[in-house]
């Protein structure tokens, strides 16, 4: 690990762990997210890095989750046999970039909860048509599958703006891969099924020069709602 990485580290984790307690992968994936963990404490967004001394069936290596107003990254790569599934078969750089998009994905995450705005649509975005069903519970379901969705498209559309930003060079890659783990998705239409945002980001400079990757992201993000209404 790079040295400039351990007060960040020592700063976010939370709980039993230290940066000393860190198996290689979690070193791996933390050193990779790095520049988007303090980019993000520049802008004080309140994250908590939590490491799970042991994965459940199922967890994927990195998410977001929030409690009592702070946003947990919670790491799950313990016992863990598919944690790097989602990178084959890349190379180590290809590895290192990939994470970092998908920090800055997570991030996006806690971007949108420290604004009060999770779940919540654009301001004057009006829904073209309501969800029907005739079972209350197929219902709920849906309209849940579609908050999730539209989540996940603007946190990937942070994730983009983030790699124009950063890594110009190698934003078509960065889409590339998104684009195929996106249609890769078992559902059509399911909770990460975000492909009608991907469209319309294939070009990295749809995102301009202007304000933070999570501000450029929004206008994007508004353009998709259209086509997800």
């Amino acid at each position: 690990m790079h040295i400039s990485t351990f007060p960040l580290l020592l700063t976010l984790l939370s709980g039993a762990a230290s940066a000393a307690q860190l198996t290689e992968m979690e070193t791996r994936w933390l050193t990779a997210g790095a520049p988007v963990l303090a980019y993000a404490k520049e802008l004080k967004l309140p994250i908590d890095i939590i490491v799970q001394p042991e994965a459940h069936p199922n967890d994927v290596p990195m998410a977001m989750g929030f409690d009592h107003g702070r946003c947990k990254l919670v790491l799950s790569m313990r016992g863990n046999p598919h944690a790097e599934d989602i990178l084959q078969p890349l190379s180590a750089g290809q590895r290192t970039l990939m994470i970092e998009a998908m920090t800055a994905h997570e991030v996006g995450h806690c971007w949108r909860y420290a604004q009060g705005a999770w779940h919540e649509l654009p301001t004057g975005f009006v829904e073209a048509g309501t969800q029907q069903a005739d079972d209350p519970a197929l219902l709920q379901m849906a309209q849940s599958l579609r908050e999730t969705r539209r989540e996940e498209a603007y946190s990937d559309l942070v994730a983009l703006a983030w790699t124009e930003r950063r890594h110009p060079d190698q934003y078509a890659q960065v889409y590339g891969w998104l684009k195929q783990v996106r249609h890769d998705q078992p559902v059509a239409g399911g909770s990460h099924d975000t492909q009608a945002w991907l469209q319309l980001a294939r070009d990295g400079a749809v995102f301009g020069a202007a304000g933070t990757p999570f501000e450029q992201a929004s206008a994007l993000w508004g353009e998709g709602l259209l086509k997800d209404d």
